[in-house]
């Protein structure tokens, strides 16, 4: 299978970061990793196992970078301010340096993105497909954390408010900005097993409701836990879905 790893210097993020990619053709899937993870978890995790079939076809494309605000939130590097301020400047890279990357590899200057992941890799999934509908054409939460002022015990500022669509959302009027939101689609799936939070789902779909943008929320089974068993079995199955 074809894997490439890259790595440069963010001026946003003011440190390296890698952006890593598997898959020689087909719809690219910009997968999130959980809090501390970094580009090449998904593979050391098995999810890449678990999306040969439509790797090797031709079907998707995947990428993966540092999750580098994740980590400082889990690791409470710094000070809260700098924990938001690095989170908000983690999707100005998302949408500012790895989506160009991202369209150059693909060779299409205008190609349309899935964004994808769990547990906080859900959040920045579903996060930049709201704040850039005009980059991602969907999104998939598994497992999703979507209140992160919550999981973490602060309060947080306007880093933060721009960067949490629970926050940003609902005081959202109409425009294109919003027209254009609502012609995209955010699933979100849990499992019914240990360390699985429902009402995060739950939560993230009024709001995303309340506004008009199209969105599905899955319940799976008691046997599913918040564990990449899980994941392994939701992201194959939902990507099988929307990706002709």
């Amino acid at each position: 299978m074809t894997k490439t790893v890259s790595r440069w210097f963010s001026p946003r993020l003011q440190r390296d970061i890698s952006l890593a990619r598997w898959g020689h053709y087909g719809q690219p899937v910009l997968l999130f990793p959980t809090a501390g993870g970094d580009a090449e978890e998904a593979e050391r995790m098995l999810m890449i196992d678990a999306l040969a079939p439509m790797l090797e076809a031709g079907r998707i494309k995947v990428y993966s970078m540092d999750s580098l605000a994740g980590r400082a939130l889990s690791d409470r590097e710094g000070s809260v301010e700098h924990r938001c301020w690095l989170m908000n400047q983690f999707h100005a890279y998302v949408a500012h340096e790895a989506v160009p990357a991202i369209r150059a590899d693909c060779a299409n200057p205008g190609i349309e993105i899935v964004s994808a992941g769990a547990s906080i890799g859900a959040f920045n999934a579903v996060a930049v497909a709201c704040r850039y509908p005009q980059v991602f054409r969907a999104a998939i939460g598994m497992s999703g954390t979507y209140d992160i002022e919550g999981l973490m015990g602060f309060k947080g500022n306007d880093d933060y408010y721009h960067a949490a669509p629970l926050s940003f959302l609902p005081n959202v009027e109409d425009c294109p900005y919003l027209s254009q939101l609502r012609r995209r689609f955010i699933l979100m799936a849990y499992g019914q097993g240990r360390w699985e939070n429902p009402d995060e789902a739950w939560r993230m779909a009024h709001v995303l409701g309340a506004q008009g943008i199209p969105n599905r929320v899955d319940a799976w089974g008691p046997e599913y836990d918040h564990d990449w068993p899980t994941w392994r079995q939701m992201l194959p199955s939902y990507l099988d879905e929307l990706v002709a």
